[in-house]
């Protein structure tokens, strides 16, 4: 079920909408972002956080795979699967922790980690529409 759709014209009003996604999905814990490479799922993380009262330095999680970020209200795990060959290595690194910590997880490139992830979750789709807008689609799964 689709339960956020917004196209954003250009990256100014990314706050505004990922101020209208937390008040579609406030009580989910898991997010799968899938989106061509440079299509802005980082940039809309960061504008997640935000919402969150992350202040804080949020980047791309492609090399170190799983960044944390904390504050005295919230940690959120930042994952990256880009790198992944599959769940099984996800596992042997420990992923499974960050997604049943109860905690926030943004994971990029969720198709590699399919089979591991939690039933309930919200899949983030974004559409390059052209060099400066996007679609953002998001999907609720669930039982």
């Amino acid at each position: 079920m689709i339960i956020f759709e917004k196209i954003i014209q250009n990256e100014s009003e990314l706050l505004d909408a990922a101020k209208q996604f937390w008040f579609n999905c406030a009580d989910e814990k898991i997010f799968c972002f899938d989106a061509p490479m440079g299509a802005g799922k980082t940039t809309f993380i960061k504008a997640l956080c935000k919402q969150l009262h992350f202040d804080g330095t949020v980047s791309s999680p492609t090399f170190p795979i799983i960044n944390l970020y904390q504050n005295e209200k919230v940690n959120i795990y930042h994952i990256d699967c880009y790198r992944l060959k599959d769940a099984d290595e996800a596992i042997e690194i420990g992923m499974e922790d960050c997604f049943y910590s109860g905690n926030y997880c943004f994971i990029e490139w969720a198709t590699v980690v399919k089979k591991i992830l939690p039933f309930s979750r919200i899949e983030v789709r974004i559409e390059i529409i052209n060099e400066t807008s996007r679609k953002i689609i998001a999907t609720k799964i669930s039982k």
